[in-house]
């Protein structure tokens, strides 16, 4: 009898924990401490839970947790959220609700950011969101969330370019986590890049591509003194994951100058020099022709001196125009004549003078002198009239 006792109170606590076990359960799923059961139905229906709890905004190793949530439910409500995350190794265990990890608290934003978390790349977790207000709680939204697997995979974090006389020689810096460490590392290797290059005068999508997982190239098949871009792509093999383009870099390859590209540029130079000149001129031109009609405007001639200069073909002359000889020649050969014959004269007379005595010779020979110089000079004049209008009456 006394042991059926005892089994009959070991029976009783038993049944009472279990219940006791059950109602916190239901309580730390609801996400709220335990209040009875029908007090958890009524928040289940009455507080909305978080929407479209579906993506994680991933780059690499940092990750943001996003939803939606109704705002015209929290008209009279102060609404809060909560993020906690767990690894999927340690929901399968049993009570695994004392595992979950609280990252946001509280927050008014409809975000939470992981990034901090230090959640680790090759891992499984599950992230769930609840709505919070200072009275209940509404039930976890959870998600499953694989890094390795759902993170984007971002482009090289630098990539430069420089020139090795016909070569191009490329720098590529590897993606860096949120702790500026390599991605390579986490992707055990299995990380390569795209590479494309073009000439700069050409479209992209001619770009040629080269895969490598170096991350110092060197581009060789390339033209001498030419303007080539490059752009790379991070690549994860395993999960078959390629990054955005990084940014277009150019530069233009060393070398000598292919002789018809020099022949080229002097063509185009002179060319350029002629139409510049070309151009000058008529610039000048232009304000030479504008100054004259400024300062110097043109004085148009009476309008009879116009008619006699259009039609002088057509007009009669007034003298005919005979030779030089005729009209000329006689009276320049009776100037000489006349002048020769006078200085004769007076070289005669002259020389008669000096035959005289010097006591009476000063007055007569000076009346006399001048006599016969006047004498003289009437008969030249004379002679020279004669000739004239001899001349004129023959014309």
């Amino acid at each position: 009898m006394a042991a059926f006792r005892c089994f009959g109170v070991c029976l009783v606590l038993l049944t009472g924990v279990s219940a006791a076990g059950g109602a916190v359960g239901a309580a730390e799923y609801s996400g709220f401490p335990g209040n009875g059961s029908n007090q958890s139905s009524a928040v289940l229906t009455d507080l909305r839970c978080p929407e479209n709890v579906s993506t994680v905004d991933s780059l690499n190793t940092r990750y943001v947790l996003r939803w939606d949530w109704p705002h015209e439910t929290a008209v009279h409500q102060n609404v809060t959220f909560t993020a906690q995350y767990i690894a999927e190794r340690l929901y399968r265990k049993p009570r695994h609700e004392k595992y979950w990890t609280t990252v946001c608290v509280d927050v008014l934003e409809h975000r939470c950011d992981f990034t901090g978390a230090e959640l680790q790349y090759l891992a499984l977790y599950l992230l769930r969101v609840c709505t919070n207000t200072p009275q209940q709680s509404s039930k976890w939204i959870q998600i499953r969330f694989c890094p390795d697997k759902h993170a984007a995979l971002g482009p090289p974090s630098s990539v430069r370019l420089r020139s090795v006389k016909e070569h191009l020689e490329i720098n590529i810096i590897d993606p860096l986590t949120s702790t500026n460490q390599s991605m390579k590392t986490l992707l055990d290797n299995n990380l390569s890049y795209l590479i494309q290059y073009w000439r700069r005068s050409e479209e992209p999508q001619k770009a040629k591509v080269l895969r490598t997982k170096n991350n110092v190239v060197m581009l060789s098949d390339l033209d001498r003194q030419t303007w080539y871009c490059v752009r790379v792509q991070s690549h994860y093999d395993f999960y078959d994951k390629t990054s955005v383009f990084s940014d277009t870099h150019c530069t233009r390859t060393g070398g000598q100058m292919p002789h018809w590209q020099i022949f080229l540029y002097f063509l185009i130079s002179l060319l350029l020099c002629f139409l510049l000149v070309l151009l000058l001129s008529f610039c000048f031109y232009k304000m030479f022709t504008l100054l004259k009609s400024t300062f110097c405007p043109a004085i148009h001639l009476p309008d009879h001196i116009q008619e006699l200069w259009s039609s002088d073909s057509r007009k009669q002359q007034l003298l005919a125009p005979e030779s030089p000889e005729s009209v000329c020649e006689p009276l320049v050969m009776a100037s000489v004549e006349l002048d020769a014959a006078v200085v004769n004269t007076e070289d005669q007379d002259t020389s008669s003078h000096s035959w005289h005595g010097s006591g009476d010779s000063g007055v007569y020979s000076t009346e006399e002198d001048s006599s016969h110089r006047s004498d003289l000079q009437m008969t030249g004049r004379k002679h020279r009239e004669e000739q004239h209008d001899g001349t004129q009456l023959e014309l």
